[in-house]
């Protein structure tokens, strides 16, 4: 179909939706995680982390193929409600959307934490808040103004956090290969309990790959891509996750205990100045993980509005920019407020199972789309129908050892979205600005 010339700007090419996805998947977890891991299996760790990725894997290979037949805004929200209705499609919807909105606010606190390290007074009131004003305010204008500039924002942030962990990785690969040093923690084994909780907490290490599925209305041959980005973000984040494990554990004397490993790798290998290099890297990475949310996620709301499903302001374009200028700012705004209020110890139980709950939807989506429509896929993977059971049951399997103690905070949502079925549920959908192309 012609691209009609008031509608979205389609620019951003297959390498910069795979920098987009690595950006939104390697946040600030990387630079903790592998103390988490190293007390829960050990030496076994590496183990975890390669098991993560399968398991990821395989809802990343369904979702290749529900992705490719698509070449609209939404991601998971555009799946499940094609594939499953309206109704399930706006639940998607709201719980994708609150998930990618309350994580980039938690993520701009951390950047203030680390910026600390450098300038104590950071963290102090209104310092604090001239940062997080400024920071958020920054990336809101540069992707206001185009999703070319945005996107060309988050490949920068992407090559620069990949920068010091990469030479974290190779530069301790190095230092094993000379020193030999044995690895320090124990060799127990560990109860399938326990590997559960560390499989789960590698999975959502990896998550956060579906921000790059949401701005799909502005790639260059979406259907293409899609599956060439979740590629490249798997191999890319498998890598750099289990060599920093291996790393971690083979450099540091009390892995399981030291409270920021990156840094005291970084300090054992360079001196004192690789662990101001580390705490740099952390805030360029927690800055890149603000800056592929702010470009991505307000494309969920312009697709619920598309749909009808949404207030239709939140489907407006700017005439010049061609960019949904309403949805940033409400998502910019929101994840400001967010941000200024602090710490939400609720975000953590809303992310882990909605993001559980819409993998597993797009994983089931397969089969279906494949009946409601046959042929519509660019990409179809072999023995899709067994890696959609599969990918179902690895998702119900995770959620198991989800903690249930916020679960309201997931049932408040599941109102609010059901709430917003009833208003709109006769509504028609607006005409989209785009069309699937199979």
């Amino acid at each position: 179909m012609p691209e009609i010339p008031a509608g979205l700007a389609r620019v951003i090419g297959r390498w910069s939706l795979a920098a987009l996805m690595v950006n939104a998947v390697i946040g600030s977890g990387v630079f903790g995680l592998p103390s988490d891991l190293a007390k829960l299996l050990r030496k076994n760790a590496p183990w975890a982390v390669l098991l993560a990725a399968l398991a990821v894997g395989v809802v990343m290979a369904c979702l290749a193929e529900v992705a490719s037949q698509f070449n609209q805004a939404g991601g998971p929200y555009l799946y499940a409600r094609v594939a499953f209705g309206r109704f399930v499609g706006i639940e998607m919807g709201w719980m994708l959307w609150l998930t990618r909105l309350t994580s980039p606010a938690a993520n701009a606190n951390l950047f203030v934490i680390y910026l600390g390290e450098f300038w104590p007074a950071a963290k102090h009131p209104l310092p604090r808040l001239c940062i997080l004003t400024g920071l958020i305010a920054a990336i809101t204008f540069v992707n206001f103004r185009g999703v070319k500039t945005g996107t060309r924002m988050s490949n920068i942030f992407t090559v620069a956090k990949l920068v010091p962990l990469f030479l974290v990785a190779f530069a301790g690969m190095f230092y094993l290969s000379v020193h030999h040093p044995a690895l320090s923690l124990g060799t127990e084994s560990a109860s399938a309990h326990t590997w559960l909780k560390a499989i789960l907490l590698m999975a959502f290490a990896y998550g956060g790959f579906e921000t790059g599925l949401t701005p799909m209305g502005e790639a260059k041959d979406p259907r293409r891509d899609a599956a060439f980005g979740l590629l490249i973000a798997l191999i890319t984040c498998t890598f750099l996750y289990t060599a920093i494990q291996w790393v971690v554990l083979g450099v540091l004397p009390d892995p399981a205990h030291s409270e920021r490993p990156l840094a005291d790798v970084a300090r054992i290998i360079f001196g004192p100045w690789g662990a101001a290099l580390i705490a740099l890297g952390a805030m360029v990475s927690v800055y890149g993980y603000l800056s592929a949310n702010v470009l991505a996620t307000p494309r969920i709301t312009f697709a619920l509005a598309e749909r009808g499903d949404f207030p239709a302001i939140f489907r407006a374009i700017h005439p010049k920019f061609r960019t949904p200028y309403f949805s940033i700012i409400v998502f910019a705004l929101l994840v400001w407020a967010l941000a200024i209020l602090g710490s939400f110890t609720w975000n953590v139980t809303l992310s882990a199972v909605s993001r559980l709950f819409y993998y597993g939807l797009g994983c089931a989506a397969l089969p279906v789309l494949r009946r409601k429509q046959p042929g519509a896929a660019l990409f179809r993977l072999p023995g899709g129908v067994v890696f959609s059971v599969i990918g179902v049951l690895v998702c119900a399997a995770l959620i198991t050892g989800v903690d249930r103690s916020g679960f309201r905070i997931l049932l408040g949502t599941a109102f609010v979205a059901a709430v917003n079925w009833l208003l709109v549920r006769k509504r028609a959908p607006l005409e989209p600005l785009d069309h699937p192309s199979g």
